[in-house]
């Protein structure tokens, strides 16, 4: 059986240098060094621009807010739900980027880096953390930054007065971490205090029962390094008995488990099972702890989770949910970006085929959308917009051409490289993408980036010599941070059981065509090595090559094999850009009134709802609730006529949740921006289609007189040939187009008056019409919520002279507009969002809840809007209008590491237009931004 080892002593020379020739053969045209080495530098230059600007802009926050340039502290900015937990206020980006800096060969920022952490960290915050996220991202950047120091000192030039002081911190940590895991079963909650632990109230945590698999089952590696660096068992007992649990807990028949379990009583909560998000480093974890532990236990168990994998969840290139009890039936028509990652780990495990076809199928969706959505669909649109910048792509990338050579994914790593500073290069670092369709910004840089995207990508570039160390004598923790192999031979306890089982192969057998087509070059952390010892004559059995991986030159003789692998995969992503399917009338029956066509300030229309007894009720925020009763209805058909269409409503507003919103992007393109601000926007109804227009509507910006836009634009002078700013409220929003088309603007951008409100918190909408006619408005119109308002509105008051351009998405950054590449933009079919009351005496009116699964998050489902924009009116259900046949929709959850969602902030349609100071006043923050760009600009 296989154990990993060290320098391969027995094996001949000459057959080592084969089989390196065998996994660096050239399947492609060969890159030359020279632009390798030009990549390779060039990567060193995007950390050298995050990492810096995190260290002025950011230390010693946990991160960076790169559209703002400034740091992110929990508790000062507004709560973005569960992703915050990740914030401890212990400098995570500069915790996570430690052993970065070391690969990058930045020992003197890793030394001056390691003392800003030993002097100004503090571990013993009264604060809530996620378990997992503190797991990854702190233990393991303190382990792998102890691991670097050790390194560094035993080469004799750097770190010679390190004393464990990371280690030190490291064990603090997971001490603080340790009565998360007292439960009945060993799997830990999912958050813990980190001064006061989960009992009792000041912990304000403990109360949780569920957890994720992956927040469970991602715990071994950097447990089981602390207890092996520090002597103390605790640590890897407490871990593996997590994953005992987590083994037992699998559906026997399908050998799949669950994405949600119960911490106490280990019942499956969602059975839902993938490689995605909730499980993925789970799977992960099981191979990973045998390449550093050695022990065959963590194997079988991986073995035996991957052919049910490939049985039912692996549908090439696809990676499907199914449900664990009925695993032949999918639970999920789309794809999560999470599991990117997998071809990577295929890699590890020898299954270069599947590898090579899914890592394809993700390639060309990045292409397609110059980043991978947060969710993709299986027809390859757009599920989920956002895109943190995430590296798992990057990181599978790389591990295939460790495996294959080939040149293809030096490719592929370059086209991650430029779409970064294409798109998501900013004067103060990179900033996630809250749309990949419009590619408008999020201000957000996570640790992950820093942490994972640059080692990836410095070592798909770099050759053996730019590295300061061997990687193969490391394995990769899910966080990229970096744990010695040789802590497989480090003492821990006897308590803890060690499957150990060796092969023996003697130096004759090494000849064997059947050994040699398992021997393969060390592949990120020698998973395939195999330890040769002399001993007598035998013959090789084949069993013994379940536990070794494929030497691919073998595998693989015709160059030509992996291109015609990924030919047919690109030709169907290539050719998949449907139209979302009509809209389906529900019912047996059709109405007087259909709910699509419904306007809310239509008298013939409210006339129609009065007579089958619905009633329109305007809330404050300037939305409108529907009731129907069936008694005050006119007739017994027309009350009838008023169910169906109640049921038309809840039908819509169900149908409206799961499709997709199209918006646009605002990008402001003059000095010092130069289109590397992109605002995301609401689009209109009426006016331009910027979806049909290959240019988009460029022009400078100018605040319309009356603000509001209502009345008659008194500064037609100004507003003539410009873009104008016009405030939310008061009228409708066709109305406002009317008037500074008028007075000669070529484009209108309308600020939410509701202060606070964000995309970042509120879901986008359409701006509708006014239930006319409204062909003859012909300048495009888009909507910004106050926050990204009030940051264009910043950048005029500044710089006086502010030119943007509106289109669907945004163009390159630093250059001209060009015609954007087709894309496959999901068009909303219908306006709004309703959620109806549906009341009658005759029967109950229910409408089923979504399951979270099957929503889409805030960003692109079809939003409420208020009174400027009837027809598209919500109908809300408020508690104190429930009746006996009350119908509501759930609101949507996100996926692990997602945000939460808030309540959409309601406008008041009559509020009074206020003065660009008044309205600025509580934003001045944002200026520090554009203060900036001056000094950073590229």
């Amino acid at each position: 059986m296989l154990l990993r080892s060290y320098p391969l002593t027995t094996m001949p020379a000459a057959l080592f240098f084969l089989m390196l020739l065998g996994a660096l053969c050239s399947h492609g045209q060969t890159m030359s060094r020279e632009e390798r080495h030009r990549l390779r530098n060039q990567v060193v230059e995007m950390f050298d621009h995050a990492y810096q600007n995190y260290m002025d802009h950011a230390y010693p926050a946990d991160e960076l807010m790169p559209l703002t340039c400034r740091g992110r502290v929990r508790g000062l900015e507004p709560s973005r739900g569960d992703i915050d937990d990740a914030l401890g206020k212990f400098s995570l980006t500069l915790i996570d980027t430690l052993d970065t800096l070391v690969l990058l060969n930045k020992t003197t920022e890793f030394e001056a880096a390691v003392r800003r952490v030993l002097s100004d960290v503090r571990l013993d915050n009264d604060i809530v953390v996620s378990v997992f996220e503190t797991n990854i991202r702190v233990l393991g950047g303190l382990l792998g930054g102890h691991s670097m120091a050790l390194m560094l000192k035993e080469g004799g030039q750097h770190m010679q007065w390190y004393q464990d002081e990371l280690l030190h911190m490291a064990k603090d940590l997971g001490i603080r971490l340790l009565p998360a895991f007292n439960t009945s079963s060993g799997l830990p909650y999912p958050r813990v205090n980190l001064k006061f632990g989960v009992r009792g109230p000041e912990t304000r945590t403990g109360t949780e029962t569920d957890t994720c698999t992956a927040c469970a089952g991602t715990i071994i590696l950097e447990f089981a390094a602390l207890s092996r660096f520090t002597g103390d068992p605790v640590f890897e007992a407490h871990a593996r008995r997590a994953l005992d649990f987590l083994w037992e807990k699998r559906q026997r028949n399908s050998n799949l488990v669950g994405t949600t379990i119960n911490i106490h009583s280990g019942e499956w909560v969602r059975r839902d099972s993938g490689v995605g998000a909730g499980i993925d480093s789970y799977y992960e974890y099981l191979l990973k702890a045998y390449i550093l532990l050695g022990d065959d236990l963590f194997l079988q168990r991986f073995n035996i989770h991957y052919a049910s994998i490939m049985k039912y969840i692996s549908q090439p290139p696809l990676l499907l949910d199914v449900h664990i009890h009925k695993p032949l039936l999918p639970a999920r028509t789309w794809m999560d970006s999470l599991l990117a990652f997998f071809p990577g780990l295929q890699v590890l495990k020898g299954d270069i085929r599947p590898a090579i076809e899914t890592h394809e199928m993700l390639y060309q969706v990045t292409k397609k959308h110059n980043f991978l959505p947060e969710a993709f669909t299986t027809d390859f649109r757009v599920h989920w917009a956002q895109h943190p910048l995430r590296p798992e792509f990057a990181e599978s990338t790389y591990f295939l051409y460790k495996a294959t050579g080939d040149p293809y994914y030096l490719e592929a790593g370059r086209t991650i490289l430029d779409n970064l500073n294409r798109f998501a290069r900013v004067p103060c670092g990179f900033a996630a993408m809250k749309d990949v369709r419009t590619g408008s910004h999020e201000d957000r840089m996570d640790s992950f980036f820093l942490a994972e995207m640059f080692k990836y990508l410095f070592l798909l570039f770099a050759d053996a010599e730019d590295l300061p160390f061997d990687v193969e004598d490391y394995v990769f923790t899910t966080e990229a941070h970096l744990l010695p192999l040789s802590l497989s031979t480090a003492p821990h306890s006897s308590a803890i059981p060690s499957n150990r089982t060796v092969i023996n192969v003697t130096p004759s057998q090494l000849k064997s065509d059947k050994l040699m087509q398992h021997l393969h070059v060390p592949v990120a952390s020698r998973v395939c090595n195999m330890l040769i010892m002399s001993q007598s004559e035998e013959e090789l059995d084949d069993s013994n090559f379940d536990w070794t991986c494929p030497n691919t030159r073998l595998l693989f003789p015709d160059p030509a094999f992996p291109r015609n692998l990924r030919e047919p995969i690109r030709s169907a992503v290539d050719k998949s850009c449907p139209r979302p399917a009509p809209y389906r009338e529900p019912g047996m029956g059709r109405p007087p009134l259909r709910a699509q066509d419904f306007m809310a300030n239509n008298p013939e229309h409210l006339e129609l709802l009065r007579r089958m007894g619905v009633s329109l009720i305007h809330l404050k925020d300037g939305r409108v609730q529907l009731v129907q009763h069936a008694t005050q209805a006119v007739s017994a058909v027309a009350a009838e006529d008023g169910v169906r269409f109640m049921q038309e409503m809840m039908e819509l507003s169900s149908q409206q949740q799961k499709e997709q919103l199209p918006p646009r992007a605002i990008q402001i393109v003059s000095h010092p921006f130069f289109g590397r601000v992109v605002l995301t926007a609401g689009p209109a109804q009426f006016g331009t289609d910027l979806s049909k227009s290959s240019i988009g509507a460029r022009g400078f910006v100018t605040v319309a007189e009356p603000y509001s836009g209502c009345t008659e634009i008194t500064n037609a002078e100004y507003v003539q040939g410009h873009i104008a700013l016009l405030q939310r409220g008061q009228c409708m929003f066709a109305e406002k187009a009317r008037h500074i088309q008028k007075a000669g603007a070529i484009g209108g951008i309308v600020i939410d008056d509701n202060e606070g409100s964000s995309s970042d918190t509120a879901p986008l909408f359409q701006m509708a019409g006014d239930g006319r006619n409204t062909d003859d408005i012909t300048l495009p119109l888009l909507f910004l919520f106050h926050k990204e308002g009030n940051i264009l509105l910043e950048a005029l008051k500044e710089y006086r002279e502010v030119e943007v351009l509106l289109s669907d998405k945004a163009r390159d950054r630093g250059v001209d507009a060009q015609e954007a590449e087709e894309d496959c933009i999901t068009e909303a079919t219908t306006p709004t969002s309703f959620e109806p009351v549906g009341q009658s005496q005759m029967s109950m009116v229910e409408l089923d809840e979504l399951a979270p699964e099957e929503v889409t998050p805030s960003q692109e489902e079809v939003s409420p809007v208020d009174e400027d924009t009837s027809p598209a009116e919500e109908v809300r259900s408020p508690e104190e209008e429930a009746s006996p046949t009350e119908a509501d929709v759930e609101q949507p959850k996100e996926e692990e590491r997602d945000s939460e969602k808030r309540e959409e902030p309601g406008g008041d349609t009559d509020s009074s237009s206020q003065s660009v100071d008044e309205l600025l006043a509580d934003w001045r923050e944002d200026l520090e931004a554009f203060q900036q760009m001056e000094k950073d600009e590229l």
